[in-house]
């Protein structure tokens, strides 16, 4: 843990250029972005971050255009991470619930700042989509 502290440290202090193999065991930005990146994950998070729990029906719809079978796979994804819970009631119909756990509620600040800085930029943002289409 404390090496973890100084690389953070370091990197706050602007004593590292980047996040080289070299010079880290890994790079904590890259880290997060891979465990997040996707079309998908974001918005799922941030549907569950709102809503709390949610039923797989009730994130499809909520989701729109995704398929049943890219859905079930980002969730798979998300609780092999352990960033959601995935829980089973023994009932028919069959019922499954999906919620943030304590590490998903972790990167909820971070969704919020995404937000944020996405509202912020709206304008900006448009442009560049409207652009590369």
């Amino acid at each position: 843990m404390r090496g973890y502290t100084i690389q953070i440290e370091s990197m706050k202090k602007g004593l590292t250029k980047g996040c080289r193999q070299e010079t880290m065991a890994f790079c904590p930005v890259e880290t997060g972005i891979e465990l997040l990146s996707g079309k998908w994950k974001g918005r799922i998070l941030w549907k569950l971050h709102n809503e709390r729990t949610m039923r797989f029906g009730e994130l499809r719809k909520a989701l729109g255009n995704i398929t049943e079978k890219m859905l079930a796979a980002q969730l798979r994804e998300l609780e092999s991470v352990k960033l959601i819970d995935r829980k089973v009631y023994t009932e028919v119909p069959p019922k499954v619930e999906y919620s943030l756990t304590e590490f998903g509620l972790s990167v909820t600040p971070i969704l919020e700042r995404f937000a944020e800085w996405g509202v912020n930029n709206q304008a900006r943002l448009s442009r560049i989509f409207n652009e590369r289409r």
